[in-house]
């Protein structure tokens, strides 16, 4: 990897900055969606390699749900949204007025619900990053996937190693009630180009 081609400390604070105005629009379109208040945590941003990415969200072998769109226009490149199982039942039943358990198994319906929630989840998300920029976003329709950390990361994983070893993933703790947490984690990936067409945007070199 050349040198010019590895992201600045300062770039990355910015993405970090991006990540937390990102998250509590997310937060937002998240409480119109349940028609409820939703309370947030301070997101925590970090800038980590892959490895330690698995690790974030509960190791190789635990099972999440994956939601991946594709970047393209003035931003290129992916976004995942990434959920643990517990949360992600939460929401289908705070959706979906069910006492769905998580022992039961996911229908077709179910994974639509997810589907609808991660689009507009991430869509927010990205709405804030194109209004901070001023820059043109168009976002895919996602794919949704559950299966094991290690499976899941590894789509955006291979994109790694065209910007460098290190992601910025936002870790972000959304409160649905005074017993139910959701914990969601934003890895945003835009191709190297996009990543300085962001920071030309914004002023930064």
């Amino acid at each position: 990897m050349a040198e010019e081609q590895m992201l600045t400390d300062m770039q990355f604070d910015v993405l970090r900055e991006i990540g937390n105005i990102g998250s509590g629009h997310a937060a937002t379109a998240l409480a119109k969606m349940l028609n409820m208040k939703i309370d947030i945590k301070v997101p925590q941003a970090v800038v980590c390699d892959f490895n330690y990415l698995v690790q974030m969200v509960g190791g190789e072998e635990r099972l999440v749900i994956g939601i991946l769109l594709q970047l393209s226009d003035d931003v290129d490149g992916m976004m995942m949204f990434i959920m643990d199982l517990p949360s992600a039942y939460a929401l289908l039943r705070k959706l979906m007025f069910s006492d769905l358990k998580e022992e039961d198994s996911l229908g077709e319906m179910h994974m639509s619900a997810l589907q609808e929630i991660g689009n507009i989840i991430t869509g927010a998300y990205l709405s804030s990053l194109s209004d901070l920029t001023s820059l043109k976003i168009n976002a895919s329709i996602p794919y949704l996937s559950i299966d094991m950390a290690a499976a899941i990361l590894s789509v955006p994983a291979i994109e790694f190693g065209k910007l460098g070893d290190k992601a910025v993933m936002i870790e972000t703790e959304f409160d649905l009630d005074e017993t139910q947490e959701l914990n969601g984690y934003f890895l945003l990936i835009p191709t190297m180009d996009s990543y300085s067409r962001i920071m030309s945007s914004l002023g930064i070199q």
